[in-house]
């Protein structure tokens, strides 16, 4: 990786990292461009790839695009790096989001963990999980990741999770009941090896036959659907990424929180699932903390329990990339 350029193959390897990042419904609403002839990396959202129902101010696409940049910061890492990373640099254009150097600066010889590996393992499992809880030093960890990364991890009690659970169950009903939100989840469920964007049916997980975990039904078809229902742990443990403020720098930097907490989770055993619906009402979004302070941005549940299934994602090829075109 010189001065004046990024290798095809370090540059395959920096996006095969960034395009393994989640994001709502596996839309992939990222886009990579390299300047020609320099170390950068251009981030910017891919137009077409949004949810304009489920998403309409494009805060999840935003938390998206930031967990990409995340991946790809780790995997300039792993090629012996220290990328230099500017956010939202140019006022005058909006669709440019983050600009990444990746030339030749010292490594990072931080005591944060190597979470390379964790890129290519991380899963969202929609399945049950054993009920056995996490360690209280892992769940400081993915405490103290989050707050590396500007944000903060709020761990919720007995009762603000029951809360939480409410929140998103209403979330669910009021999706199930919205004929447009209907149209537009079905729509990112595929028939598996049909393409890369969008959730393979058999991804897509079992309901809890006790109807204590909220999960989304993406179909809308409710108990109806293929998959039998099963019972899930009885007691969730949830995490709610938090920012102080609510900007789209805010966004982007959860991202980057949401993902390092994830990618942690994975190298440590943990299994992660998202439970977003209420945070894609303003309402329910508001009430998910109450009297605390901060933005909520992002929900999850997490435990140990089965590897959930993979979700396809767009080639990163060797020829799109020594030719330097656009890439999501």
């Amino acid at each position: 990786m010189g001065a004046t350029g990024i290798g095809a193959t370090d540059l395959e390897t920096l996006l095969a990292a960034a395009v393994a990042a989640p994001s709502l419904h596996n839309s992939q609403p990222w886009e990579f461009r390299p300047v020609a002839g320099s170390s950068l990396l251009e981030v910017r959202a891919a137009a077409g790839r949004s949810l304009p129902v489920a998403d309409p101010s494009g805060r999840a696409r935003l938390l998206s695009v930031g967990a990409a940049l995340f991946n790809l910061r780790v995997a300039a890492a792993h090629l012996g790096r220290q990328p230099r990373v500017r956010l939202l640099p140019d006022d005058r254009d909006p669709g440019l989001l983050a600009v990444v150097d990746v030339s030749g600066f010292p490594p990072d010889r931080s005591r944060h963990p190597d979470l390379y590996e964790a890129v290519a393992r991380r899963r969202t499992s929609r399945m049950p999980f054993t009920g056995r809880p996490v360690p209280t030093g892992v769940v400081t960890e993915l405490a103290a990741a989050v707050l590396t990364e500007g944000a903060r991890l709020y761990l919720p009690g007995v009762v603000a999770t029951r809360r939480m659970l409410a929140l998103t169950a209403e979330a669910e009903r009021r999706n199930r009941r919205d004929s447009a939100r209907v149209r537009e989840s079905r729509a990112w469920v595929l028939a598996s090896g049909s393409g890369p964007y969008g959730i393979p049916a058999a991804a897509l997980g079992p309901l809890d036959a006790t109807g204590r975990m909220p999960m989304r039904d993406f179909t809308g078809a409710g108990r109806a659907r293929r998959a039998p229902a099963v019972p899930f742990e009885r007691h969730a443990q949830l995490a709610l990424v938090c920012t102080g403020r609510d900007r789209p720098l805010d966004r982007l930097r959860a991202g980057q929180a949401l993902e390092r907490a994830l990618l942690l989770a994975t190298a440590r055993g943990v299994r992660t699932c998202p439970l977003h619906q209420a945070l894609e009402w303003p309402d329910l979004r508001h009430a998910l903390l109450r009297d605390e302070p901060g933005w909520p941005q992002f929900l999850f549940r997490f435990g140990y329990g089965a590897q959930g299934a993979p979700t396809p994602r767009a080639a990163v090829t060797p020829g799109a990339v020594a030719a330097a075109v656009p890439l999501g």
